[in-house]
């Protein structure tokens, strides 16, 4: 990726995401306007599917990932792929005292967050141009990184863990969230596929052991491991609701979330929350 040519940047469902709040789309902006990613249901049987539940799922959803990095007041902490800044946002609401920082490779989406969160509570808030594998910050800068479903559009997974653990104080903790490959599939998920025409290019190839490898080499000892699959499960019924009745429909779109929900139906790809730690002793704020 090159930071200095952004008009490089293939994210078609950004493009399209972007497209549609220009319009003032009522349902895809309470969906999409403030949080970028899947739900979190505490009982997916009972999901209302309407907007307003799909926005509170998704906040759900960042809620668990802040919550496996152990998250608390008078912290620094970094949210890698930060999107519109919704997780930002978030932590903002929730705590006090906080030094937050959004990074993102696409320019686009840090306009839409610099205008949508101020900071409260003697919190500070800045959101950075850059990318996840040349973290442009120092080390030890942070209590906590967080990457929210975003770590598979990374070009290499193994160089953003060395700097997470580099700009980590010791203590801190990497948490993330994202889409893995059972032992079935994980032969085929490592294949390499052409980009995905709207999704843009995503490496689904990181199974639960290639983790706990990753963690070792990197240096960080493992958290917390946690299967939500059965929790997300109802965003894919919600995107074919959106779809259907605000005709917010994409061909590629259709296509490729339906395979992305029929592998998770079937218990071949798990949406899994991990969090890990950099040794050492937190410096107590």
């Amino acid at each position: 990726m090159n930071n200095d040519a952004p008009e490089q940047i293939h994210l078609p469902y950004f493009d399209h995401l972007l497209e549609l709040l220009s319009q003032q789309n009522p349902a895809v902006s309470e969906s999409f306007g403030r949080h970028v990613h899947w739900g979190y249901w505490e009982k997916p049987r009972q999901a209302l599917l309407t907007a307003a539940d799909f926005a509170a799922a998704a906040e759900n959803l960042s809620a668990h990932v802040c919550q496996a990095a152990h998250l608390g007041d008078h912290q620094a902490v970094l949210d890698v792929g930060c999107g519109f800044g919704g997780t930002v946002a978030h932590i903002n609401e929730r705590h006090q005292g906080m030094r937050l920082t959004g990074l993102n490779i696409d320019e686009r989406q840090l306009r839409r967050a610099r205008e949508q969160v101020l900071p409260l509570a003697e919190n500070s808030i800045a959101f950075k141009q850059g990318d996840a594998c040349q973290l442009p910050f120092p080390d030890a800068a942070f209590d906590v990184v967080l990457a929210v479903e975003c770590i598979f559009h990374f070009p290499d997974r193994r160089q953003f863990f060395r700097e997470a653990y580099r700009v980590l104080r010791p203590g801190g903790y990497l948490a993330l969230s994202d889409f893995v490959p059972s032992r079935l599939l994980s032969p085929v998920a490592r294949l390499k596929f052409p980009a995905w025409r709207f999704y843009g290019r995503c490496n689904f190839g990181c199974s639960q052991k290639d983790y706990l490898r990753l963690a070792e080499d990197t240096g960080f000892t493992l958290g917390l491991v946690k299967d939500i699959t059965q929790n997300t499960l109802p965003t894919y019924s919600y995107l074919r609701r959106l779809a259907a009745k605000r005709r917010v429909g994409n061909l590629s779109a259709a296509f490729e979330t339906s395979v992305a929900e029929a592998l998770s139906r079937s218990g071949l790809l798990n949406y899994e929350i991990y969090s890990f730690q950099k040794p050492g002793l937190a410096k107590k704020p």
